[in-house]
């Protein structure tokens, strides 16, 4: 089972639609430092959702817990240029609904 761990608000649903997928979604309450992020269980993380681009500074961090772990921002606002090198998918929920990209991190979109 892919683990997923989800940090920010989530409004439009994609902790829900990822686990509709079969994802083990583990969610962060509050902010996603190092102490958060180790809680969650990100070092068996395999996909790091952050929908709070004001926690940018979470995906460094996040990445080097864990090395390889799929970072995903799903924020109607623009992340900070230090973190996009980091970030392998920047999609706008006014673009992507939140079934969609669960789909797709799943791979189960035909």
């Amino acid at each position: 089972m892919t683990k997923t761990v989800l940090a920010g608000p989530d409004p439009d649903g994609l902790g829900d639609a990822l686990e509709a997928e079969g994802m083990d979604v583990v969610r962060i309450d509050g902010i996603a430092d190092g102490a958060a992020l180790k809680e969650s269980g990100i070092g068996s993380g395999d996909i790091y959702v952050l929908t709070d681009v004001g926690q940018a500074t979470s995906i460094p961090v996040a990445v080097d817990l864990v090395g390889e772990i799929r970072v995903v921002v799903y924020s109607r606002e623009s992340l900070p240029e230090f973190a996009k090198g980091q970030a392998d998918l920047l999609l706008d929920p006014a673009l992507f609904d939140p079934e969609t990209v669960a789909e797709e991190l799943t791979g189960t979109m035909q």
